[in-house]
């Protein structure tokens, strides 16, 4: 709830054209890279003998949105708590190895901002670490990391719609409403002018939400977290994660998509 609630907030920090502009391109590479993500992470899942459902959760996370999409998809593919611990602790691993090591890749391989932002967005699964490690690499990287980031997070919805449809599930899905607040909140800090200093205000508090998420998060990291997990699903989330980090960062470095 802190996360959403903390990115609703950044949305008052954001300009509706520039979200537009990014979330457009975004949408048609987050389409993409989630397919290929999907198909590379099962394939993994069934080459390593991870079990079908901790795989296919494992790969939706990496796909999608991290611990978002698990806990959306998980009671659709009818998974089950063990499962569900599995895929996201192995999520939760790979966004503090992100959140630590992506800002100091890309000033060492000089991405600009706008390019850092699209790879951070389409190669970290969480949006909290998305948001943390694009902060950290500068305003506009924060302002492209986090819209492409709610454009691949839409994405929980039609997977979960097809999930219910393969497993003939009637289970309850979780629809991301705060995407839409977010994209409100920018619209409100566009054309409002006279609620400026208020909505930078709120801006200010999404920060320190999201701080507190991100302490959180590294917190849950531990040797127990690693055994809980196990050897098999952590090598795929890891394999998949690596595939899909340095797919991306050539396509970006080398102009295949940008913004």
């Amino acid at each position: 709830m802190l996360l959403q609630a903390s990115v609703v907030g950044l949305g008052f920090g954001m300009n509706l054209q520039q979200v537009l502009k990014a979330g457009r391109s975004g949408f048609v590479y987050t389409a993409l890279g989630i397919s290929f993500a999907l198909g590379v992470g099962l394939l993994l899942a069934r080459g390593l003998g991870v079990k079908p459902t901790a795989g296919f959760l494992i790969s939706t996370g990496t796909a999608i949105c991290g611990g978002s999409a698990i806990a959306a998809v998980g009671p659709v593919a009818g998974a089950t708590e063990e499962e569900m611990s599995v895929a996201l602790g192995t999520v939760f691993i790979l966004n503090s190895v992100a959140l630590l090591t992506f800002p100091w890749v890309g000033a060492a391989l000089h991405l600009s901002q706008t390019q850092f932002g699209l790879w951070a967005a389409l190669a970290i699964h969480d949006t909290s670490s998305v948001v943390g490690a694009a902060a950290k690499y500068g305003a506009l990287a924060l302002a492209v990391g986090t819209t492409v980031k709610l454009a691949r997070a839409l994405w929980i919805v039609p997977v979960c719609l097809g999930t219910a449809a393969v497993k003939r599930s009637e289970a309850r899905i979780k629809w991301p409403w705060f995407i839409a607040l977010f994209v409100l909140a920018a619209v409100a800090n566009t054309f409002l002018p006279a609620g400026a200093a208020m909505f930078h205000g709120v801006y200010r508090l999404g920060v320190v939400g999201l701080t507190a998420t991100l302490f959180l998060i590294g917190s849950t990291v531990s040797r127990g977290t690693l055994k809980t997990v196990g050897t098999r699903p952590l090598l795929q989330g890891v394999l998949l994660w690596m595939v899909v980090a340095v797919t991306s960062f050539l396509l970006i470095r080398y102009g295949v998509i940008g913004l």
